[in-house]
């Protein structure tokens, strides 16, 4: 603060006013930049939690038409989501391959993919199955 004249009057500076406004500029932006990364990582999520609720309708379907075989298929979901299925036989670490069992294990990996070019997203779902071997059971 500068003490104007002798009649006691005091005030800021323009220097002061300038330094007060350049601080709140510079809050200003901060505060802008976390608002703007907190609503990109809002769509972020919401794009996964819709690629999830996909994957999740596609698995539950997955042997509505049929038994499971193993094989690859892919498709689009709407315009922006795709996938791509791989079913494969699966068998547990400690099982006994001398002991046949009347069920078989399918394991389903399913890939959810959205976006093009370099921001491709792909979240990877995956889950196990209890089917009737092809042949029957033994």
């Amino acid at each position: 603060m500068i003490e104007r004249g002798a009649s006691g009057a005091r005030g800021f500076s323009l220097l002061e006013v300038i330094a007060a406004i350049l601080l709140l500029a510079i809050a200003f932006t901060a505060l802008m930049r976390v608002t703007g990364g907190s609503i990109g990582l809002t769509n972020n999520a919401a794009d996964y939690t819709r690629a999830a609720l996909w994957a999740r309708s596609l698995l539950d379907t997955a042997d509505a038409e049929g038994p499971l075989k193993a094989g690859h298929t892919e498709g689009r979901f709407d315009q922006q989501y795709r996938w791509r299925l791989t079913v494969t036989p699966w068998t547990p670490p400690d099982a006994d391959p001398q002991q046949p069992s009347a069920l078989q294990m399918m394991k389903l990996d399913l890939d959810v993919l959205w976006g093009q070019g370099r921001v491709e997203r792909t979240a990877h779902f995956s889950t196990l199955r209890m089917t009737v071997p092809q042949n029957g059971p033994q």
